[in-house]
């Protein structure tokens, strides 16, 4: 079939998929999955196993992948008008043409189903009802974080509280219950997401400043922005340490070790990130809060069984 100039030829089935793993960005999937492994290890170690079953951590798994896709492919779809007059993202697959809105709308679809099967998988298997129960106002809340960008700068951290219900949902998955060490452990990852966030929103200071998008560098200014962005990591911090506290029994010196690894890392990238030069955001953006979750994340999971 020809195609007529200045048309995108169509894509295949695998060109769309593979596309739309991209918009998305898949592999942020590494942001919130060791917080969740982490909290249903935790979670396990007072069960009379000690080890989650294999099934459920199979479900918690299932939920963070459709639950994050569904979230990102609303948030293209919601925010396709912003993007296309951010120099930024103009070229995402939704303001480009790559993709067609049918498209996303399926996807989220399918991922709502997907979800709310795996949720309903802890209650048929291991007779927890509360994931199934809480599946629907968790997903609400996940796919609310683009519109809060239109009314309010604290939309930086209602990002991190979405990231931040990972660990809560995975501790009521295993244990029907909730307690604190979840919660501490939610608190830093809010904290953590809403910092990273902020210095990742200073490369659109332009861009939300001309079309009115609330976020805190258009409030405060690069500069400022930045300074907030350091005070909530060190908020960050203080939970991580909290958390190895709290646990019942408090971790141990592994543990610790991810926690002052993620301090020296968190350093750098505040020194990576200037008010005047923001060439290297997206360095610290996601290659060192990928390495933050996963020392954390892995190092917390082995001293539980240390």
């Amino acid at each position: 079939m020809s195609v007529a100039a200045g048309e995108r030829p169509p894509l295949s089935a695998l060109g769309r998929c593979e596309a739309f793993a991209r918009d998305i960005k898949v592999s942020h999937t590494v942001f919130a999955m060791p917080w969740a492994l982490l909290s249903t290890f935790l979670a396990a170690r007072g069960m009379p196993h000690g080890v989650p079953y294999r099934g459920q951590v199979g479900l918690i798994l299932v939920c963070m992948v459709t639950a994050r896709t569904l979230a990102m492919a609303l948030n293209r779809l919601i925010d396709a008008r912003l993007d296309a007059v951010n120099p930024r993202t103009a070229r995402r697959a939704i303001p480009s043409g790559a993709l067609k809105r049918e498209f996303y709308w399926a996807i989220v679809a399918a991922c709502a189903a997907g979800f709310v099967l795996a949720a309903g998988g802890f209650w048929w298997e291991y007779g927890n009802p509360w994931p199934l129960a809480l599946s629907a106002p968790v997903l609400a809340f996940l796919s609310a974080y683009p519109l809060l960008k239109r009314f309010t700068r604290l939309c930086h951290y209602y990002l991190g509280a979405a990231l931040a219900l990972a660990p809560v949902c995975a501790w009521v998955a295993i244990k029907g219950a909730l307690d604190w060490p979840p919660v501490i452990m939610a608190a830093a990852v809010l904290a953590w997401t809403a910092g990273f966030d902020i210095i990742y929103a200073c490369q659109d200071y332009e861009s939300d400043v001309k079309t009115g998008t609330f976020s805190v560098p258009a409030r405060l200014g690069i500069a400022r922005a930045l300074w907030l962005a350091r005070g909530t990591h060190v908020v960050a911090a203080g939970m991580l340490v909290l958390l190895g506290v709290v646990a019942h029994p408090p971790l141990g010196g592994l543990y610790l070790a991810g926690v002052a690894a993620a301090v020296g890392l968190l350093v750098v990238e505040h020194a990576m990130v200037k008010a005047h030069d923001l060439s290297k955001v997206n360095l610290a953006f996601f290659t060192v809060n990928g390495v933050i979750s996963v020392i954390v994340g892995a190092l917390g999971i082995i001293d539980v069984f240390v």
